[in-house]
């Protein structure tokens, strides 16, 4: 388990993008979960073994209708494309700062 009390992990922004992907590939997915941070450190362990644990934890009901391994594997699919896109569009928004200024009105 990770120690919420370590300031390194609440902070760490690898940590942060990985799990706005899972809220992200949570709300794709017509999952009514959210992660908070303290929740994102407490789960035993990181990926995809923290997100089968949380399964077999929290969402234990869910395992009736679904396998587990399908869907920890649709959940991570989700949220490695989430992750991906986040990471391009962040990319693009520091390649060009100036996008995130006022819009750009062509002169008619």
């Amino acid at each position: 388990m990770l120690d919420i009390h370590d300031n390194d992990i609440l902070n760490d922004q690898d940590t942060e993008a990985h799990r706005q992907a899972y809220n992200a590939a949570f709300e794709e997915l017509g999952l009514n979960w959210y992660w908070d941070p303290v929740t994102y450190a407490c789960l035993p362990a990181a990926g995809r073994d923290g997100l089968r644990a949380y399964l077999q934890t929290e969402q234990a009901h869910l395992l009736r209708a679904y396998d587990l391994d399908f869907l920890a594997e649709a959940i991570e699919t989700a949220k490695d494309r989430c992750h991906k896109v986040m990471i391009v569009s962040r990319g693009v928004s520091r390649a060009y700062p100036s996008r995130t200024a006022a819009p750009f009105h062509p002169s008619t």
